[in-house]
């Protein structure tokens, strides 16, 4: 995973999470995966018959969704924020 270096990765606990120690903020874990999902979906796209990482992707769509879940019933607001941050839904 060359693509999400550590840097990178601290650059997105810093963003969402409020400091790059914040590891284990739903929001940081959501855009970790949201930008893991985005590279995958691309790979996808040129490599249809790609099926065990097409499996590996919809495991992680269904993390997050199941972190972004978590977070509407927690903390609604937040929640909005980091959709409307992500670009998630229209």
């Amino acid at each position: 995973m060359s693509y999400l270096t550590s840097e990178s990765k601290a650059k997105y606990f810093s963003e969402f999470g409020g400091n790059e120690k914040n590891t284990g903020s739903i929001e940081a874990q959501a855009a970790i995966l949201t930008e893991k999902i985005n590279h995958i979906s691309q790979h996808l796209s040129t490599n249809k018959k790609d099926f065990s990482t097409q499996r590996g992707l919809m495991q992680m769509v269904g993390k997050r969704k199941s972190l972004l879940a978590y977070l509407s019933k927690h903390n609604l607001t937040g929640y909005r924020a980091l959709i409307e941050k992500l670009g998630l839904r229209k």
